[in-house]
């Protein structure tokens, strides 16, 4: 009776199955696209890293200027005036109120320089030139 009942199940006909359905799968575009993205990404990343150190790197007279003003030694009073004249100029242009301490301090700079021999730098200049150094944004 077994192989009775196995033929029986084989001839009967199946109306559960139905056809084969097609499957839009976009997964592989979706993982390019991220890759894509994250290229771009990365490589904006490195050349904004590239463009930063390039200009760490780059000679910055501002700066040195800057430097140099804070470092001066007042021990000769009209190379200094000459110096801070020189120096301090750079920086004069940068806002009206810089332009205004500039020529305050060369005007009173003038007692040191065009002669054969100078005074001390008086406290009177230090304190002008500190000044003016404050007002400096390298």
């Amino acid at each position: 009776m077994g192989a009775i009942n196995s033929m029986q199940s084989q001839e009967i006909p199946l109306h559960d199955i139905k056809g084969l359905v097609e499957i839009h799968e976009y997964s592989l575009y979706y993982l390019s696209a991220i890759v894509i993205a994250g290229l771009i990404v990365l490589l904006g990343f490195l050349y904004l890293l590239y463009k930063f150190l390039q200009n760490k790197k780059r000679f910055n007279v501002r700066k040195e200027y800057a430097q140099l003003l804070h470092k001066l030694d007042f021990s000769d009073a009209k190379k200094v005036a000459y110096e801070i004249t020189q120096l301090a100029s750079i920086f004069k242009d940068d806002t009206p109120r810089h332009e205004r301490a500039f020529k305050l301090l060369v005007e009173n700079l003038e007692s040191y320089k065009y002669k054969k021999e100078v005074s001390e730098f008086s406290s009177e200049s230090k304190h002008l030139l500190e000044n003016y150094l404050g007002l400096i944004d390298v």
